[in-house]
């Protein structure tokens, strides 16, 4: 939910702030740099203090700087306090997903959808609860962002049952020497691409929009419904009829279309709001099977891989929110879209290098009949 919150204030925080439309993609990027760097150091701490204080810690980061985000007066201090953000982020991100895929009593396919039904839900759910918020001012959704991880904070307090430090400890340098396999590699690099994509959607649309923070909240909640729904109904019935990695690419190619489709009608609102909740339909489907192929694409730890991944495509995809913003401010709103239309196009091609490596992913996967249970409960 804290992704979508603040997507809705955008705009207003340039108006009211008197920042451009790169100043304010600068709260995307100091926060995914910041993000990606970490990656690089929450296997080492979560291997020494435990998962269940590794994600206690970073949800207290969070909890403080939004909140002091929400309290600050500058564009320059919400930037700053959004990068001590990231770090929260990074040691929620990489631990949460492990200790889902760990903890799960069914297979890892189906913790990964439990997994992406939540984000799904977050992601819907965020922009209309910051399209709110943000009526009344655009603090609000800091403000908010701070209470929704104090209900986390306490929720993984007294529910989550402690995990003590692993017996073997991870070294800050395993991620980089996971991203070693070509395989790990591949699907790293189509995220970071793909991550252009999706950062120029999420940061720079609201500019063109020019909508208010409801209206803009109403269309990402559109677009969250969307990949709730084919993350958890869609992508894995895709998944069992072609393989994960012909959906893919075919997926990726039609987000790249929908950009390119975006760009030629960036001066029609009606155009991009619906070009945002259709792209919502292949996100969903993309990131379910993105997600599950780096948990299978290496023979290491599911928490090393996913640290290995995220690193890189964070860190990549850092430089989309402020380089969409400024191409928009120098040259014409629709040259953001044509870039990351052609940034996606080009993540199909580095996933097709890997069709050898990653051949496993080619054939349809049968999954168990307990899957089915768990999309039921996801859906609910």
């Amino acid at each position: 939910m804290g992704i979508g919150l603040v997507d809705p204030i955008l705009k207003p925080i340039a108006e009211q702030l008197h920042a451009s439309p790169s100043q304010v993609s600068l709260l995307f990027t100091s926060y995914m740099a910041v993000i990606g760097v970490a990656m690089l150091i929450t296997g080492a701490v979560s291997s020494r203090i435990g998962a269940k204080r590794t994600l206690l810690i970073g949800l207290a980061i969070i909890v403080v700087f939004s909140a002091l985000a929400g309290a600050s007066n500058s564009i320059g201090m919400i930037v700053a306090f959004r990068a001590g953000w990231g770090l929260g982020n990074a040691l929620f991100i990489a631990t949460a997903l492990a200790t889902i895929v760990n903890s799960a009593a069914g297979s890892v396919a189906e913790a990964i959808i439990l997994y992406e039904a939540a984000l799904g839900v977050g992601i819907a759910a965020g922009p209309l609860v910051g399209g709110e918020l943000g009526t009344i001012s655009w603090r609000g959704p800091f403000f908010g962002v701070a209470v929704l991880m104090t209900i986390a904070l306490a929720a993984t307090a007294f529910l989550l049952p402690a995990s003590p430090p692993e017996a073997r400890r991870t070294s800050i340098l395993e991620p980089l020497k996971a991203l070693r396999h070509r395989s790990l590699a591949t699907v790293a690099i189509t995220a970071l691409l793909y991550n252009f994509g999706f950062f120029t959607l999420l940061a720079f649309t609201p500019f063109p929009l020019a909508m208010s923070a409801r209206q803009i909240g109403l269309i990402f909640f559109g677009w969250g419904l969307c990949l709730a729904f084919t993350s958890v109904f869609v992508a894995p019935r895709l998944q069992r009829r072609f393989g994960t990695l012909p959906v893919a690419m075919t997926v990726l190619l039609l987000f790249s279309a929908d950009l390119a489709v975006m760009g030629l009608f960036a001066h029609h609102k009606a155009v991009l709001a619906i070009g945002v909740v259709v792209a919502g339909l292949f996100l969903g489907i993309n990131n379910t099977l993105i997600t599950e192929a780096v948990m299978s694409a290496a023979p290491v730890e599911r928490g090393t891989a996913s640290a290995a991944y995220s690193f890189v495509r964070f860190s990549g995809g850092a430089v989309a929110p402020w380089l969409a913003g400024k191409l928009g401010e120098e040259f014409n709103i629709q040259l953001p879209f044509y870039v990351g239309a052609i940034a996606v196009l080009l993540a199909v091609g580095v996933l097709a290098s890997g069709w050898k490596p990653l051949s496993h992913l080619r054939v349809p996967t049968n999954h168990s009949e307990t899957e089915a249970e768990a999309l039921t409960v996801a859906d609910a």
